[in-house]
């Protein structure tokens, strides 16, 4: 299936007929395993049985995910958590007012080296452990400086969107570690389904990217995975739905629906029992199109983190829907824009906060689910998720959302 062709509906034949009288939206997404939502929405009829005709769109970068929702081509997509943000305030675009009222995953993300670069961070026990943040901090700087006084070309890392959290985490990791990512390394645009190829072909020596293209690199013999998002960014605001807001308030009700489509799918996709059928359904060609053991490896969180390793246990690597994952967080998309800010993407204006709070709507979230016949899930059901909500980085840095620049003083 081509990479912009919009899926029909496939599930049972009676569900199939009734959805022809249906509502239709259409939504984006990147082949990148945190689509499960999306894809167990449409699938499995959770979105028909909500009263609507779920249809997905696949895509092969974020930039004609954002070009074809301000085109009106698609009703929202699976977006990165910048992206609203960046589109509302207008930042290297055309402003365009987003809503975001569901989070369809926390964590996901991973930092890949090539083997060479892997093999001199790891020199002199500089990589005691597997997923020690600051450690492989600490043996970049070191390789850095090295090259540096050698004369050497930067390094280079892929990142897959400039409003990412991609780049962000690593440009956080990398400035917590003494690196200075705008002068010491090369940070450069890659699509997703391009990292693999562009570390294959030394274009970069390492990414920032979500699964699976980290395990397909090592499953490749191209590159260790070092750091999972899980550790550097604890629950960390991930990819969301992002919508016009002229759309969502035109269509309150269908919004209404999608969410709570969206809801049951993602406590579907998120329990464990479900794991590999849910592997055998992004596996297939539409979604994608990956060996179904890799995509399992992300789903469950057992990561192979080298070749000839063995499988890493990572707790919460993806998170689907439990602990509140799928509320949108307005202390989270406030940190991502302090990160827009830090990094000069953005000025800072007077007023930015109350859009940003304006764009990410957690009682959209929670009024669509009021009444719901099914049991939500308690850490989103009530006011008490934004406390435990808060900003949890690996070098442990408070955040106050209410005083954005102390923080970035």
């Amino acid at each position: 299936m081509r990479d912009n062709q919009v899926m029909t509906l496939e599930v049972e034949p009676q569900t199939r007929r009734d959805a022809r009288h249906l509502p239709t939206i259409t939504l984006g997404f990147i082949p990148l395993t945190d689509c499960a939502v999306l894809a167990v929405a449409r699938e499995r009829g959770f979105a028909v049985r909500e009263g609507i005709d779920l249809r997905l769109s696949r895509e092969v970068s974020w930039a004609n995910i954002r070009d074809k929702v301000a085109l009106g081509h698609l009703q929202g997509a699976q977006m990165l958590a910048g992206m609203p943000i960046a589109t509302t305030l207008g930042i290297n675009q055309i402003p365009m007012p987003m809503q975001v009222p569901f989070c369809l995953n926390r964590n996901g993300n991973a930092i890949t080296v090539s083997n060479t670069l892997h093999d001199a961070m790891a020199q002199g026990d500089g990589l005691p452990a597997w997923d020690d943040v600051a450690a492989a901090g600490r043996a970049l700087q070191r390789v850095i400086a090295q090259r540096q006084a050698e004369g050497r070309a930067p390094l280079t890392f892929g990142m897959v969107y400039p409003f990412s959290c991609h780049n962000y985490e690593l440009r956080y990791w990398m400035a917590a570690s003494g690196i200075d990512p705008d002068n010491d390394v090369r940070l450069v645009v890659v699509p997703p389904p391009l990292m693999v190829d562009s570390l294959r072909d030394g274009h970069i020596d390492g990414f920032c990217v979500g699964e699976p293209w980290s395990s397909v690199a090592v499953e490749a013999n191209l590159g260790r995975i070092i750091v999972s998002k899980a550790k550097l960014w604890r629950h960390g605001m991930e990819k969301v739905v992002g919508v016009p807001k002229v759309w969502a308030s035109q269509n309150g009700a269908v919004l209404a629906a999608l969410i709570r489509a969206l809801d049951r799918a993602a406590a579907w996709a998120d329990d464990p029992a479900n794991c590999h059928e849910l592997a055998t359904l992004l596996a297939a060609p539409e979604y994608l199109g990956m060996p179904e053991g890799v995509v399992a490896r992300a789903l469950c969180g057992e990561i192979l983190t080298g070749s000839g390793l063995e499988h890493r246990a990572v707790d919460d690597f993806l998170v689907l829907h439990r602990n509140g994952a799928n509320l949108p967080s307005i202390e989270h998309a406030l940190w991502i824009y302090s990160q827009m800010v830090r990094w000069r993407q953005a000025v800072r204006r007077p007023g930015d906060e109350a859009v940003i709070r304006a764009i990410f709507r957690p009682d959209v979230y929670r009024a669509a689910l009021a009444g719901a016949p099914w049991e939500p899930d308690p850490m989103a059901a009530g006011p008490g998720i934004e406390a435990s909500d808060e900003l949890d980085l690996f070098d442990h840095r408070p955040f106050d959302p209410t005083n954005i620049d102390a923080y970035l003083a």
